[in-house]
């Protein structure tokens, strides 16, 4: 069965990359759209001066708010399908078809992970390899769930997940909350296995304290989450 797939870019700060991350999508033939999320540097100029189909945020929202924002607009045009690529480069395009195939095949959450099967690429740091373990964990206790990668933001969404995240989306540092809101609201979450590669420009907004800031938030809100209180949501 054909369906609409839309290509979600979430983008802050993104001038050296954004280029070469669209060009690949493109490369294989997937509609997309930049959500420029109030860059501060050039960002929007790459994407007017190369004609990129960008949603321009009057301000920063955060990578939360990006990325509704584009479930928001895959909803209003059509879509049967999003599917989220970082505006770093760090997510490989070749592997778009992958995941449209496991939503065509009834998931309606399916997550690029770096760890459900051994593969070369970049792992993260050591540090964020610790997080990642520990949401599994988590995940995995309250919701009886497996998820390798949940920190992964190279997902798709099939119908039912981008209406629920069109309503209910977690603020920032999004990606292992949504995957208990998911379970919670009895979607069908799969992980499929990608490489992915180290970004190809600008700097992650986590490191250092903020590390310890992430790992407290994310967790309480996947407990908060789990347990049904609806809280922190936009």
């Amino acid at each position: 069965m054909d369906q609409k797939v839309l290509v979600i870019i979430p983008a802050y700060n993104e001038q050296e990359a954004i280029l070469n991350t669209v060009r690949a999508v493109q490369s294989y033939g997937f509609d997309y759209i930049v959500v420029n999320d109030g860059s501060k540097d050039d960002t929007l100029a790459v994407c007017h001066k190369n004609n990129l189909h960008v949603l321009d945020l009057a301000q920063n929202l955060g990578i939360g708010g990006a990325v509704q924002a584009g479930h928001k607009y895959a909803l209003r045009n059509g879509y049967d399908v999003d599917i989220q690529v970082d505006g770093d480069g760090q997510h490989d395009p070749g592997y778009l078809q992958d995941l449209v195939n496991e939503i065509t095949k009834g998931a309606d959450l399916v997550i690029g992970s770096r760890f459900v099967e051994k593969r070369d690429g970049f792992q993260s740091t050591a540090l964020r390899r610790m997080g990642i373990v520990w949401f599994k964990a988590l995940l995995r206790m309250l919701t009886g769930s497996t998820v390798t990668d949940a920190t992964s933001g190279f997902r798709a969404c099939g119908r039912r997940a981008i209406v629920l995240f069109c309503a209910s989306y977690p603020a920032d540092y999004p990606e292992p909350e949504s995957i208990a809101v998911a379970l919670k609201h009895g979607l069908s979450v799969k992980e499929i296995p990608v490489s992915m590669r180290e970004r190809q420009g600008g700097k992650s907004s986590i490191g250092g304290l903020s590390s310890l800031y992430y790992m407290v938030k994310v967790s309480l809100a996947i407990c908060i989450a789990c347990f049904g209180i609806d809280a922190g949501k936009k």
